[in-house]
C-alpha cells in the first residue's frame, strides 16, 4: 500500500486535495446563496430534487427517510466520473460521491504556454499564486502550498489586488483572495 501510495497518488495529492477542498467550499457557496435543493440538482446529470425527494436516474433502490437514516452526506470525488457512487448502511446517512468541479485539473499539467508568459510578465510567483487561486484562499494557505513565506506572498497579493487581477474578502478572522475574470482570462485565454 506505501508503494502505491508514493507512486500512484502522493505526486497529485496536493492537487486532489485543492480540488475537493475547492468543490467543496463551492457547494457551501451555492448552499448559502440559493439553498440545498440547487446544489442537488446541479450535482450531476443523474441526479434531481424533485418536491422534497431525491432521485437518482436508473438506480433501482428506493429507500425511505426512515430507512436511510438522516441526512446526506455529499463527498466529492476525483475518482467518480462519470458517474455517482452511492452507499447506504443503516445507520449511517445515505452517501453520494459525486466527480468534484475542476477534477480532469488534477491530472493536467499546470503549466501552459499562456502561464509561461504570463509569469514573463509577472514574475513566477505572482504567476504561481494566481493559479492556485482556483478558489479562493488566505495568506497562510497560498504560502504552504507555494513554498513562500507568508510576508512575502502577503507583498505579491496586495500588487495583485492594486492590479486589478484578485480581490480581497474576510472570512472570519481570514482574508481570502480570489481571482478576478481578468486574471482567468489572463491565464486561459
Amino acid at each position: 500500500m506505501e508503494t502505491y501510495w508514493e507512486l500512484a497518488l502522493a505526486p497529485y495529492w496536493a492537487r486532489i486535495q485543492h480540488v475537493l477542498e475547492a468543490d467543496v467550499f463551492h457547494r457551501a457557496r451555492q448552499v448559502a446563496e440559493h439553498g440545498s435543493a440547487r446544489v442537488l440538482s446541479e450535482l450531476h446529470e443523474t441526479v434531481r430534487w424533485d418536491d422534497g425527494t431525491l432521485r437518482l436516474v436508473r438506480r433501482h433502490c428506493a429507500l425511505s427517510r426512515e430507512q436511510a437514516g438522516s441526512g446526506l452526506l455529499l463527498v466529492p470525488s476525483v475518482f467518480a466520473w462519470p458517474r455517482v457512487l452511492t452507499r447506504s448502511v443503516h445507520p449511517d446517512p445515505p452517501q453520494l460521491a459525486y466527480p468534484a468541479r475542476g477534477f480532469g485539473a488534477v491530472w493536467e499539467p499546470r503549466t501552459s504556454a499562456a502561464t509561461e508568459a504570463v509569469a514573463a510578465v509577472l514574475g513566477r510567483s505572482r504567476t504561481l499564486l494566481l493559479t492556485e487561486l482556483d478558489t479562493p484562499a488566505s495568506t497562510t494557505q497560498l504560502a504552504a502550498h507555494c513554498g513562500l513565506s507568508a510576508a512575502g506572498v502577503s507583498q505579491h497579493l496586495i500588487a495583485l489586488r492594486n492590479a486589478g487581477l484578485v480581490t480581497a474578502h474576510r472570512s472570519g478572522r481570514s482574508v481570502l483572495y480570489a481571482r478576478t475574470a481578468v486574471a482567468d482570462q489572463l491565464l486561459n485565454p
